[in-house]
C-alpha cells in the first residue's frame, strides 16, 4: 500500500531514458576501445550466450550475463570477478548493438565505477570496424 505522501515518477520512453544515461558520461567507438584495453581498461561482454556463439569473442574481453554484471564488477562484492579490483577501474561494456551496455553503465555508475562507458554501436560495431574476433 502506497502512502498519500509517494509521488510516482513521470513515465519515460526507453529513448529517453537512454538519452538521459548517455548525457552523464561519454560513449566510445571500437578503436577508442581497442586502445582503452590496450592501456588497462576491462573489456566486458554482456551478450547473451547464443549470440556469443554466433558472431564470436572479442579476445582479452571478460563475459558477464548481463544479469550477473553489478555483483561480478562491484569490487566490494562477495561475488567479484578477480578482474574487478577498484572503483578506478576503466570499464567498457559492450552488448549486441550499444542499447543494452547503457543502462548497464548506468547501473554500474551508481555502483561507484565511475569511469564505466560502453561501445558505441556494441560488438557489432567491433566486428564491423574489423578488430579481432574469435570463433
Amino acid at each position: 500500500m502506497s502512502s498519500a505522501h509517494e509521488q510516482r515518477a513521470e513515465p519515460v520512453g526507453i529513448d529517453e531514458l537512454l538519452d538521459r544515461v548517455r548525457a552523464g558520461y561519454e560513449r566510445i567507438g571500437p578503436e577508442d576501445a581497442a586502445a582503452a584495453a590496450a592501456d588497462g581498461a576491462l573489456l566486458v561482454d554482456i551478450r547473451y550466450a547464443a549470440l556469443r556463439e554466433a558472431d564470436g569473442l572479442i579476445p582479452g574481453a571478460l563475459v558477464v550475463e548481463r544479469n550477473e554484471l553489478e555483483w561480478r564488477l562491484d569490487p566490494q562484492g562477495s561475488h567479484r570477478a578477480p578482474e574487478a579490483v577498484s572503483h578506478d577501474l576503466r570499464v567498457v561494456v559492450i552488448c549486441n548493438e550499444g542499447y543494452a551496455s547503457s543502462l548497464a553503465v548506468d547501473s554500474l555508475r551508481q555502483l561507484g565505477l565511475h569511469r564505466a562507458t560502453d561501445l558505441v554501436g556494441g560488438f557489432q560495431a567491433w566486428r564491423t570496424a574489423g578488430l579481432p574476433v574469435t570463433l
